[in-house]
């Protein structure tokens, strides 16, 4: 005998979780099963060495949307709030910017980076409103979906003539030459360019890293923060209210394939051989793995099996974790400054050229990196006078040429290292341990095709109408009671909630239609 639920949701990252949680809160029977031996998926917090612990990929929160913590009543208290963002440069002159204002730059700086913010944070809350929403069909004529496309042209027409024109400019085009015409601070320019092309396989020059800017200020303007005990202290909140809900939770449960029976969802079949029934199935996981693994292409028509193999999601971002015996030296960077976001990308043009080897499947020889010292701020996470530090580090593609061995592995955190060590002297001496995830390793810690933690690469024709692919942009796949709620589906990736949310909702609706 098979249990049976009225819906079964594959992956307990925070998207599979926020799902579980609303569908229960409806009164749905729901099972979640996750593979890992802890929910969270990418946002976990793990020892990677003894006595020091780290948020293993998603470092930091500023994209979890409001709505999903008002309905979920989520309290998670941040270890630290409104962190500042430091670009830092090589002779202690640093650019420090947040909510707006920025400081080490010229008064015209200063006023045009007050001006850019606020054209981009209104730009943002309207692709907020969006992210939110299940996006309309192209092409149909049911009420819901014109109403939906109605909206969002008046919408636009509220930003008034001018800002909407702006907008329509602006949102295909790239980075690089908007921070060009706007700043003449290299540092300024270097870090506004670095924002904008975080996590994707994209530099300052390539077509809609505007799009991804904005995407980044969605919901919180970019407002950083970090939970207490790190991103996993958000999941396990998460998991404890979907239980609260009713939701059963099982990890250490990989699922091994969606049983479909007379072309419908049936239930889910684990790797380690038990069957759970239901006609709703409901997948965290991203898109690919979910059409070409977990149900299998001849389940599906193969027009729709080509478009979800040729999505783009090789993922370009490493994480580098370091165990030092005490916080490194920098110059210039006040003691209470260690607990900001440092940002190495000196210039627009060093980020485009970080880039470029990208291109070839080659790592960059001069990387771009996202530092945190997570421990400043919450002791719990190091042995006491110890420092954890957690990078995001650009570019490290996926399908590096000859691959990733440990010796490419190496040979590439050395030359993170190097890179760090330019800034902060003594950093090398400092390092007790270190741990280095390319996106092979993203891939295989996390189960997500390709390592890109968006489970495919933000870009317009891979976002809102045609996410993930055409013709399954409204979580529904082309298989009876199948669905996606992750990062693959409608809006994307980052710890917002919101395709989980937006899923959830979806799913209630069709079904009780």
């Amino acid at each position: 005998m098979t249990d049976r639920y009225d819906a079964i949701v594959i992956g307990a990252g925070h998207n599979g979780l926020v799902c579980s949680a609303l569908l229960a809160k409806a009164g749905k029977k729901v099972l979640v099963l996750e593979a890992n031996d802890q929910v969270g998926g990418a946002a976990v917090t793990r020892e990677f060495a003894s006595g020091y612990s780290v948020s293993a990929c998603a470092h930091l929160l500023y994209q979890l949307q409001p709505k999903v913590r008002k309905e979920l009543g989520l309290s998670a208290k941040p270890a630290s709030d409104r962190m500042r963002n430091v670009a830092l440069s090589r002779n202690g002159k640093h650019v420090r910017y947040s909510d707006g204002a920025v400081t080490g730059v010229s008064d015209g700086d200063a006023r045009s980076y007050r001006q850019f913010h606020r054209q981009m944070t209104r730009f943002a809350d309207l692709l907020n409103t969006y992210l939110n929403l299940t996006p309309p069909r192209l092409g149909t004529s049911e009420f819901r979906d014109l109403a939906t496309l109605a909206r969002l042209g008046v919408d636009l027409r509220r930003l008034g003539r001018d800002d909407m024109r702006t907008f329509l400019r602006l949102i295909g085009i790239n980075i690089h030459d908007e921070v060009t015409e706007r700043f003449e601070t290299p540092l300024l320019r270097g870090a506004v360019s670095f924002d904008a092309v975080l996590g994707t396989h994209l530099g300052p020059r390539s077509p809609n890293t505007i799009m991804t800017y904005l995407y980044r200020l969605a919901a919180g303007h970019g407002q950083l923060s970090v939970p207490r005990g790190g991103m996993g202290a958000l999941a396990e909140q998460l998991a404890q209210v979907a239980r609260t809900a009713g939701v059963t939770v099982r990890t250490n449960m990989p699922v091994k394939r969606i049983v479909v029976e007379n072309g419908r969802v049936a239930g889910v079949e684990t790797a380690g051989g038990e069957r759970f029934d239901s006609l709703i199935a409901v997948s965290n996981a991203d898109p690919k793995r979910t059409i070409m693994e977990l149900v299998g292409t001849r389940h599906v028509e193969t027009g729709f099996t080509r478009r979800i193999n040729n999505i783009r999601m090789r993922g370009n971002a490493a994480k580098l974790h370091l165990a030092l015996d005490g916080l490194p030296t920098i110059s210039g960077l006040a003691k209470t400054e260690f607990g900001d976001r440092l940002v190495i990308a000196p210039d627009e043009h060093y980020v485009e050229r970080a880039f470029n080897p990208a291109k070839y499947g080659e790592s960059s020889p001069e990387p771009v990196i996202e530092m945190t010292i997570p421990s400043f701020r919450d002791p719990s996470l190091a042995p006491t006078g110890k420092h954890v530090m957690s990078c995001v580090v650009q570019y490290a593609p996926y399908a590096l040429e000859g691959g990733w061995t440990e010796a490419t592995k190496d040979a590439f955190a050395k030359t993170c290292i190097g890179t760090i060590s330019e800034y902060a002297p003594d950093l090398e001496s400092r390092i007790t341990a270190s741990e280095l995830l390319t996106p092979a390793d993203i891939e295989r810690e996390f189960h997500i095709t390709g390592g890109h933690w968006h489970h495919g690469e933000l870009a317009l024709d891979q976002f809102l109408f045609v996410r993930p692919v055409c013709g399954a942009a409204q979580y529904r796949m082309p298989l009876d009671g199948l669905y996606l709620c992750g990062a693959g589906a409608h809006p994307g990736g980052g710890v917002s909630g919101a395709a989980g949310r937006n899923a959830a909702k979806y799913i209630l609706r069709e079904r009780a239609a």
